[in-house]
């Protein structure tokens, strides 16, 4: 181990984060002072990578989950050989700059995913490991290993408080990752001092219980980091948690305090700094000559390690021509299979989330690479695999179908997590109430551009004697208020097959799907093109007139109301519009908005949850039926009658 090189670079990642710091006016030096010598020897000694080719499918991924210390990473990218120039690092914080804030996916070379949200990231880690597993059973063979790989992630005290790293972390030791390896910056401090003040827990005996491996070092001793690193590799069948003892902000004039965590050192506490390190006071941004020499001498190394695995791949590829064609498929999302949808006629009636059950399965036999659960739902969301190799556990990590237990936060960002591994497609399932305990996920699953599912049954008001907590009202709104997440309400089972079908076709964005308990009938579709109509957003299920004197913008259960109120106001011209996704057909041009519409002089919208969004198209507020307070428990149809949502009230707003 070449530990003048190592010693070189933590000294450059130092001087580096607090001179960019210092020019920004703003960030996180203490972690990425605090933590330089676990970034070096981990880029430098310990990771499977390639700095040429940053996306190589078997590379070791590393997640800061506590990217508030982005220039810890930002640095070490550079020193090490990524797309991070030393001018991207000047402009730290800046618009344009590759080197923003917090790690942005998709920005930086060689950054995994978007973290700064603290726990969301070790959780991602948690995706990441499992997704290692499942390919590995996949694809290695007796004779060949094309997937071999660790996912390692560094978390501060701050991720470990917050509730989704525990949720996580009990499910990554319940399932037994061996390859997960998480280093935990133990300084002891936040933003507002000590630790202490909030945070007592013994975090050992906390993962232990998690059934995790817990092993202890220092931050500054590499080789120890090295040697613990490889005895966590010895364990098969537990995660590891290595925890480090470390000085936040170590070298500043205020190391080891609150003051270094999350802002710059000032003019004079940066020079005071480089004084005391040995850094040259008179340069900024300098690197240690020997760190850049340490990584060039690494250059081969780490090409060779991508080499060796190419033709590890090559020769596999050969002797398994099937399975060659299966990875093809997985990598780029193509189908691997057929199976025919089930036949909903005209007049058929079913819940849409029984539908959903059925199409999913049509997907997974589709889609080898599909897999996910449910939030401990798996009956109430109709989300069990027929066919997919059984559940997903320890002896049997071929299983596509994970029992997420009721955790839905971690299960929406380990469903992050194994999509942004690559490879496999990610689903998972909760009822549409409980949207809001993943909501922060979701939204960095929509800022990362990336395409996990989610199935949300028990839509509405209809879910009945579960009663107002059960029953979501303001969660469309919601949902749609997050930039880049698709919000699909399916009107009838034939809808719930366009929602997948869509869900499968994105690419940059997650999908929602929400699904009903209650049975909706499979109406006429006036539009003979109406899935590709649909696809924009909107179609016309009954013409009534080529000009209407109103048309209904209905989602959901509410287009099988709508149509229901229509036989009760003959003397009217209405058209009814299921509106599959409001977002969407909100940016179509206006001619196709026209279109659809008609030349309609009065707008009534009909969904069950509140009215936000709809003033858009509405004639006016009165003429926006809607839900604009919390349910009632009961039964669904007395529900619907107590808060006056029905048919026949919707008939009498028609009347007016």
């Amino acid at each position: 181990m070449n530990q003048k090189g190592i010693a070189a670079a933590a000294l450059s990642i130092r001087s580096l984060s607090m001179d960019a710091v210092q020019k920004a006016n703003s960030g996180h030096p203490g972690i990425a002072m605090g933590a330089a010598e676990l970034a070096a020897v981990l880029y430098g000694e310990i990771m499977k990578h390639n700095p040429e080719n940053s996306k190589w499918p078997d590379r070791d991924r590393f997640v800061l989950s506590a990217g508030h210390g982005s220039m810890l990473l930002y640095s070490i990218l550079h020193l090490a050989g990524y797309k991070v120039s030393l001018q991207n690092i000047k402009n730290f914080r800046q618009i344009g700059s590759k080197c923003a804030g917090h790690p942005e996916y998709g920005l930086t070379d060689g950054v995994e995913c978007t973290t700064g949200p603290l726990g969301q990231g070790i959780s991602m880690a948690v995706g990441m490991a499992i997704a290692e597993t499942m390919l590995a059973a996949r694809f290695n063979t007796s004779k060949h290993t094309v997937v071999d790989h660790y996912t390692y992630s560094l978390v501060g005290e701050g991720c470990l408080m917050e509730g989704v790293s525990s949720e996580a972390s009990s499910l990554a030791g319940h399932l037994k990752l061996g390859k997960l390896i998480v280093f935990y910056d133990e300084n002891r401090i936040s933003i507002d001092g000590s630790t202490d003040i909030t945070f007592t827990d013994d975090i050992a005996k906390r993962y232990e219980a998690y059934g995790w491996q817990v092993l202890k070092g220092s931050m500054y001793d590499v080789e120890g980091i090295v040697s613990l690193t490889e005895e966590a590799k010895k364990c098969k069948d537990k995660p590891t948690l290595i925890m480090l003892k470390s000085v936040i902000g170590k070298g500043a004039p205020k190391e080891n305090t609150a003051d270094v965590h999350g802002s710059p050192l000032g003019v004079q506490g940066v020079l005071e700094a480089k004084k005391k390190l040995g850094l040259p006071e008179d340069k900024q941004f300098y690197v240690v000559p020997e760190a850049y020499e340490y990584f060039k001498s690494k250059k081969e190394l780490f090409a060779k390690a991508e080499k060796n695995w190419n033709a590890e791949f090559e020769a596999w590829s050969k002797e398994n021509p099937e399975l060659r064609k299966t990875w093809d498929a997985f990598f780029k999302g193509k189908a691997t299979g057929k199976a025919s949808y089930p036949v909903y006629k005209t007049g058929d009636k079913a819940a849409t989330r029984d539908v959903n059950g059925k199409v999913l399965n049509v997907m997974a036999s589709r889609y080898m690479n599909l897999v996910g659960g449910s939030a401990d739902l798996t009956g109430s969301n109709k989300t069990k695999l027929e066919n997919s190799d059984g559940i997903y556990t320890f002896s049997n990590r071929k299983g596509r179908y994970i029992e997420f237990g009721i955790r839905e936060f971690a299960m929406s960002a380990v469903c992050c997590g194994i999509t942004l591994h690559g490879g496999l497609r990610a689903f998972g399932a909760t009822f549409l109430v409980f949207v809001d305990y993943m909501r922060a996920s979701l939204r960095l699953a929509a800022l990362q551009k990336i395409n996990p599912i989610y199935i949300l049954t028990h839509d509405s008001i209809y879910v009945g004697e579960d009663g107002p907590t059960h029953q979501p009202i303001e969660t469309f709104a919601g949902l749609r208020a997050i930039p880049n997440v698709q919000f699909l309400r399916p009107g009838d089972p034939q809808e719930t097959e366009l929602a997948w079908e869509m869900a499968m076709e994105s690419k940059d964005h997650p999908v929602c799907m929400a699904f009903t308990r209650q049975a909706l009938q499979v109406y006429q579709k006036a539009d003979p093109d109406w899935k590709k109509t649909a696809r924009r957003g909107a179609y016309v299920v009954l013409e009534g007139s080529a000009k209407p004197g109103i048309t209904i913008l209905a989602t959901g259960s509410e287009v099988n109301m709508a149509l229901e109120a229509v036989k009760l106001v003959p003397n009217k011209k209405i058209r009814v519009v299921s509106v599959t996704d409001l977002n969407l057909f909100g940016r179509q041009d206006k001619e196709f908005q026209d279109r659809i519409i008609g030349s309609a002089k009065r707008v009534v919208t009909a969904e069950a949850g509140i009215s936000m969004g709809w003033d858009r198209f509405a004639t006016s507020h009165e003429d926006i039926f809607c839900i604009d307070r919390f349910g009632e428990s009961g039964p669904a149809g007395k529900v619907a009658e107590h808060l006056g949502f029905t048919a026949e009230k919707l008939a009498e707003l028609l009347k007016k």
